[in-house]
């Protein structure tokens, strides 16, 4: 049962963190697009973007089942 808990726990996480990843990629777009955007601004909103694909990638290789070859 433990697992079937973690494995919803981890499943509405990588929801969560995809509709974020999505979220800021319209950000970056839209200060992008805005003309006199601000640099650091826009770097720091890259930057979140990128931590939450490795954390998606972490949590997505914890869904795949270890396979012993």
């Amino acid at each position: 049962m433990n697992d079937v808990g973690d494995e919803a726990e981890v499943v509405a996480r990588l929801g969560m963190l995809r509709i974020e990843h999505r979220d800021l990629d319209a950000a970056i777009a839209a200060l992008s697009d805005g003309g006199a955007s601000d640099q650091l601004q826009l770097m720091r909103l890259k930057k979140r973007k990128l931590r939450l694909r490795d954390e998606i990638a972490t949590l997505e290789d914890q869904m795949i089942p270890d396979i012993i070859a």
